[in-house]
């Protein structure tokens, strides 16, 4: 049973010139999708560069603004009300960033920026706000005498704790990470993932993965969509999409994904030249006159894809 539902959401940026600056056209970053999140499960967006992942994200916590679609949680409707300070909502979703400089304070200690959501959303007394503060860093593998320091102290991966520390401090839901690795080393990478792993099976977390690395994805989350032009061309569970992928774009992200295996590297170079060649001669079948994605199509009860011209036309 899903406690969120993300229903036919859009993200349109107003284009603006002439003398009276008024709205001449539009960017579609997120063009009509729609998601469910259940308790304990992973879900992956994954999607090149621009495709409009980081603005689904951020539309769900409320850093975006919605054109249309509703957001319903927990039953409610909270499409239009998810910043209002101290909403249950705002206490259950949060978020990590991408860049875990950035979102972190530099003229706060790292004990004042993880107590800011338990001072928003939990009434705690000072002693039981620094025993929470000294439990989440022991759940983050760091010691109490990190509190103490200041974010320019610490490395790349020890700020991505630090943030994800933050985001678990008041017993979330789900957590939004936007690409929480990608400027991590691969080493680093491994260790904040297996973090996130074991938070997840302690706390019954829920997760929405962004990424544009398959190959993470594959091992974080348990629903995948792939996302391009702000649609989703495809959907499905890790079966699905890794061992029956169907669309076009989907088979070329898959064929990208580096094998670092000598066995086999001319049979994978080899498919590689042919996938790339088929999405270059058939990806316009795949999309409308306008360049937009087709509508999903159900496959199975758990696998769509965007179906082609030719599967439209025999509808």
């Amino acid at each position: 049973m899903s406690f969120m539902q993300i229903n036919d959401l859009k993200v349109y940026y107003p284009i603006r010139g002439g003398f009276f600056n008024t709205v001449v056209d539009q960017v579609t970053a997120v063009d009509g999708i729609s998601l469910e999140f259940e308790k304990g499960k992973a879900y992956g967006l994954v999607g090149e560069s621009g495709c409009g992942k980081s603005t689904t994200g951020k539309s769900i916590i409320g850093l975006e603004k919605i054109t249309s679609g509703s957001i319903v949680y927990e039953g409610q409707n909270v499409t239009h009300n998810r910043r209002g300070r101290g909403s249950s909502y705002n206490r259950d979703i949060q978020m990590i960033f991408q860049d875990a400089h950035s979102s972190l304070n530099p003229r706060k200690r790292v004990q004042d920026i993880i107590a800011e959501p338990i001072r928003n959303f939990l009434n705690l007394s000072p002693d039981e706000e620094k025993r929470r503060i000294n439990e989440l860093l022991a759940i983050v593998g760091m010691n109490e005498d990190a509190k103490l320091k200041y974010p320019h102290e610490f490395s790349g991966g020890q700020k991505q704790r630090i943030g994800i520390a933050r985001a678990i401090a008041c017993n979330p839901k789900l957590i939004i990470a936007d690409e929480p690795v990608s400027a991590l080393d691969l080493s680093v990478q491994a260790q904040v993932l297996n973090f996130m792993k074991d938070i997840q099976q302690e706390f019954g977390l829920s997760y929405l993965f962004i990424s544009h690395d398959l190959g993470v994805v594959k091992h974080m989350c348990d629903h995948i969509s792939i996302m391009y032009k702000g649609r989703f061309v495809e959907s499905g569970n890790r079966q699905d999409i890794y061992t029956n992928p169907q669309h076009i774009y989907t088979k070329r992200l898959l064929s990208a994904i580096p094998d670092v295996n000598p066995v086999g590297r001319e049979e994978r170079k080899k498919e590689r030249i042919e996938v790339e060649a088929n999405y270059t001669a058939n990806h316009k079948n795949y999309y409308d006159e306008n360049g937009k994605v087709f509508d999903l199509k159900k496959l199975s009860t758990t696998h769509f894809v965007a179906m082609s011209a030719h599967e439209k036309g025999g509808i």
